[in-house]
Formats: C-alpha cells, sequence, structure tokens
C-alpha cells in the first residue's frame, strides 16, 4: 500500500511513493495535469462531495460552475458574484485541490471571513483529498485541519481574514471566500497588506454573495465591471485587472420561478434579492429605480465610425437630436456626444473621449450631423445644441468658426425667457432647477419603458448617478458625462415636443407627476 495515516488518522498518500501505473491510470493522470483542461476533467471525475442529503457523490459542475472555473482558470485576478447555495466555495475547493497537486511549488492562501469558515472549506478540500484514488493524488509530506503540505513543494494554508492574513509569505494563489462580509476596515487594510505580496505573479480568486455597495469587495467589484476605456470601447477586464463573472439564483438548474416564490416567501423580497439576485443593499438613492436598473444592461453596436458607436442607421422620417456636453479635452473629465431618434427616444448613436480639443469635439458633432442628414435626405430634421456653461462658451466660439451654415442640420437653444434678453446665449445653460426637472423627465421616460437606451457604458453611469443634496450627481470617483448628455438631449427633445405632436405624445406627462418620486422636494 502506497498509503499511512496521518496524525489525526484519516488515510492520506505516503510521500514520494512510486507506484506502477496502468495505461488507463496514466491517461486519467495526463488528462488532469493538463494545463489548460486539467481543471474540468479533475473536478467532474475525482473531485466528490459530501451533499447534505444525498451523501457521498462526485461533483458534476452545472454550467455556470464551468463557466465560474473559466474565470479562475483564465485569469490572473477574478472577482465572483453568486447567490447563496451556488456551489460556490465547494467548485473553490475542487479548484484549488486541482491547483496544489498539479501545479507544483506553489503556496495557495485560503482567507474566509470567519474561523468556521475557513475550516469548512479546509473540511471540503480534505475529504475530496482522502477519496481521490493515489494515482491521481499528491503524497502528502504534513496534514493538519488548516493546512496541507504536498510532496510537490505545494501548500494549502486556511486562515480567517484579519488585517496581517497573508502578511510575509509569498502567495501563488489567494482565494477570499465570502470577502464581502469581512469587516470593511479589516477587508480595506487585508487588501492594502496582501496586494504587494502578489506583486510577482500570484492569481487571486475571490468569491462572495453581495453584502453592501461600499464595502471592499463592492468596490473591487465596480472595477472589474468598469470596462470602458478613453474611447468609450468595452474591454475585456476590469481598470484593477479583475475579470468579474455573476452568477444568480435561475442559472441554477434545480431552481425555478415555483422555487423564487416559496423563497421569496420565506426570508422576504429584500433578503432574497441581496442573496440569490445577487444585488447589493444600496445606500444611496439611484435616480433610476434600482430594479430597472438591472434590467438594463446595453447591446453592442452595429457598427463604428471612428469612436462614434451606432445602434441603428438614420431613417428616413424620423426626427435626431445630437447633444454635446463639451469638457476641457485635456484628460479629465470626459466629452460626451448623444443621438437620439424621435419620437421614440431611442439612443442611435454615442461618442465620449477625454483628450478630444473642444474644437475638434464641434467638428465630430458637425460629421455625425452631417452624415444623419445624408442618410435621411434631409437636413430640417436633425437638430443639434450643446451646452452652454463654462467649457460650452469655447463650443459657442467653435460652432460660430465653422459657421452655422456649414453645420447640417438646425442649431436649437432654449425657448426665450422674457427679461433675460441680454443673458440669452445659444445652447442649453444647465441651472439646479432645469436640471432636476430633465432627470425627473429622464427617470420616468426610462421607468415608463418609453426610452431606449443602448449603450452600455450609459447604463454603468447610471448605476452610480445618485441623489447629491438638492439634486443628482455622480457618486465620487466615477463619471457622469454620458448621463448629462442625454439629460441634454431630453431638455432638446422637451423643447421640440411645441412643434412636433408626435413628440409631445410621446413625452407629455405633468410635472407633478414626475416630481413626485424625487428624493428631494422643488420649492
Amino acid at each position: 500500500m502506497s498509503q499511512n495515516r496521518s496524525l489525526d488518522g484519516v488515510l492520506v498518500k505516503r510521500a514520494y511513493s512510486k507506484e506502477r501505473m496502468s495505461d488507463q491510470q496514466l491517461l486519467e493522470f495526463a488528462q488532469c495535469a493538463d494545463p489548460e483542461t486539467g481543471p474540468y476533467y479533475f473536478v467532474n471525475n475525482f473531485f466528490n462531495i459530501q451533499h447534505p442529503t444525498r451523501g457521498r457523490m462526485l461533483y458534476r459542475a452545472f454550467e455556470y460552475q464551468e463557466e465560474l472555473i473559466t474565470c479562475y482558470h483564465e485569469n490572473r485576478f477574478s472577482i465572483n458574484l453568486l447567490g447563496r447555495q451556488m456551489g460556490k466555495t465547494t467548485t473553490a475547493a475542487g479548484y484549488l485541490l486541482w491547483y496544489a497537486m498539479f501545479v507544483p511549488d506553489s503556496t495557495i492562501l485560503i482567507a474566509a471571513h470567519k474561523y468556521t469558515g475557513a475550516q469548512e472549506i479546509m473540511q471540503r478540500i480534505r475529504y475530496a483529498y482522502e477519496l481521490c484514488p493515489d494515482h491521481i493524488r499528491a503524497g502528502v509530506t504534513s496534514y493538519n485541519k488548516g493546512s496541507i503540505e504536498f510532496d510537490n513543494g505545494s501548500r494549502i494554508v486556511s486562515q480567517t481574514t484579519t488585517e496581517t492574513t497573508g502578511r510575509g509569505m509569498s502567495i501563488s494563489l489567494l482565494y477570499c471566500d465570502e470577502f464581502a462580509f469581512v469587516r470593511p476596515s479589516i477587508a480595506k487594510e487585508f487588501w492594502t497588506s496582501i496586494s504587494p505580496t502578489l506583486a510577482t505573479g500570484g492569481k487571486a480568486i475571490i468569491t462572495s454573495t453581495p453584502n453592501s455597495d461600499e464595502d471592499q469587495f463592492w468596490l473591487l467589484w465596480k472595477g472589474a465591471n468598469k470596462r470602458i476605456d478613453e474611447f468609450g470601447n468595452e474591454t475585456k477586464l476590469g481598470i484593477n485587472g479583475f475579470a468579474s463573472y455573476v452568477a444568480t439564483w435561475d442559472r441554477h438548474p434545480d431552481r425555478d420561478a415555483a422555487w423564487a416564490k416559496e423563497e421569496m416567501s420565506r426570508v422576504g423580497e429584500e433578503r432574497f434579492r441581496r442573496e440569490h439576485k445577487c444585488e447589493p443593499i444600496i445606500y444611496d438613492e439611484t435616480l433610476i429605480n434600482g430594479l430597472k436598473l438591472m434590467e438594463m444592461e446595453g447591446v453592442e453596436p452595429v457598427q463604428k465610425q471612428g469612436q462614434v458607436r451606432w445602434w441603428k442607421t438614420p431613417e428616413k422620417g424620423k426626427i435626431y437630436v445630437v447633444a454635446l456636453d463639451p469638457s476641457l479635452g485635456t484628460g479629465g473629465d470626459n466629452a460626451a456626444l448623444q443621438v437620439f431618434e424621435l419620437p421614440e427616444m431611442s439612443q442611435v448613436a454615442e461618442w465620449m473621449h477625454n483628450k478630444t480639443p473642444i474644437q475638434q469635439q464641434v467638428r465630430i458633432l458637425a460629421e455625425i450631423t452631417r452624415y444623419i442628414a445624408d442618410a435621411i435626405d434631409d437636413q430640417y430634421n436633425v437638430y443639434y445644441s450643446v451646452e452652454n456653461n463654462t467649457l460650452g462658451e469655447a463650443a459657442l466660439v467653435s460652432i460660430s468658426e465653422i459657421g452655422e451654415e456649414n453645420i447640417s442640420g438646425i442649431f436649437l437653444s432654449e425657448p426665450y425667457r422674457a427679461g433675460n434678453a441680454r443673458r440669452f446665449r445659444k445652447g442649453f445653460n444647465t441651472t439646479n432647477k432645469s436640471k432636476i426637472t430633465a432627470c425627473a423627465k429622464f427617470k420616468n421616460l426610462i421607468e415608463s419603458d418609453r426610452m431606449r437606451i443602448n449603450s452600455k457604458a450609459l447604463v454603468s453611469e447610471l448605476k452610480y448617478f445618485v441623489a447629491s443634496g438638492n439634486s443628482f450627481a455622480a457618486k465620487p470617483g466615477e463619471n457622469d458625462d454620458l448621463v448629462m448628455s442625454t439629460v441634454l438631449a431630453i431638455r432638446m427633445s422637451t423643447t421640440l415636443q411645441n412643434y412636433e405632436p408626435e413628440i409631445q405624445q410621446r413625452l407629455q406627462d405633468s410635472l407633478d407627476d414626475v416630481i413626485t418620486p424625487m428624493p428631494f422636494i422643488m420649492l
């Protein structure tokens, strides 16, 4: 026998033992050792679990669990958001055991938010290891409740997450379990201290159900899902280098609408949304209802012209508004431009960049209006405008230099107000009152399904566009340039409804109706 008993009496494979393998066993070992497909083969053929009702059984990964393993395996840093009882810890245990046995000289650190959690993960790894056949599993040199050391130089260490966990270790693979539930101050300090230990090439896997939208887990999750480059194009990884993966309750093949209804009645809607739909506790009030935001995903554009993304080719008989919210163009805030089709209030095109000079921003606007006018063979159904506060003055100068007669379409300005002749400027001036009124209109249009948003980047910004004082703004560290250019498009459309009956029908609602849901009182 190539087995001996460890100090606590369980059977393990003797370290450095040599045994003869059959051809079939050699083939199975080689398939497990394959650096690309090995994890999938191992967990589906040699990873045993202890089911709460069925007892010992061979793990069979569901489709979403295979995708989860892919996220682990193909990315150096991965963060994963899954509902309760979705098998995230079990799946991770299988991958960690494979990694330790088939990637020699690896140090794997398991950091769990509680001591019991750390022990539970190690117990699953130990259980699977003990049931693994000898021709697959590695020999062990040390076998304890909190750690396992293998004869290939790898080790698995399990600890509770504290400010000093892992400090001084050279970590090959870090696994953080239920990271959202680590006390925020500890989680922040832990991540600050552990990150340098991964700088030499280590991997990190973070999994959790959500908790708050302000904790360290969610900050990393936000960074992983902020995948828009400076041109507004979607990137594969987040700005923090993490890949993200999410699986809600409905990905589980054994759960259906009846299960969801029963579970919701048992735990309540709020808890169900957090634990099974993976929605965090949101302490800030977003402009758009949180449930509605969860439904909004955005779609890929059908074509690109430079950095302008188009979701639809302009169509004859429609009206188009082109709204530019300019920026300085020196790498700070983005300049953003939106195109909406009326009367449907459907987003047609979008452009964004933070290093384009104002003069060039106006030229891009002119190119877009010319393209639309040529496509629909009608420049009188194309309206453009700019936000004329501060930097907007420079945009107005650029328009004047080009000459309005050289820009296709009609330059739309907010209606003249009596007594303000000296203050009148072309374009749209944004005041606090005009902003919150347009935001209220925006909210009502989206939540009543009378406005279509296609941009993933815009949807992303809306998730962090929240109540701020007596108005709305992006949360600190986030952007709202695409949102504000959309708000300008809405203001333009509202102005046009005075002249276009179809637009009026689409947009009509009383101010009382749209202001009521807002988290502030208009005086």
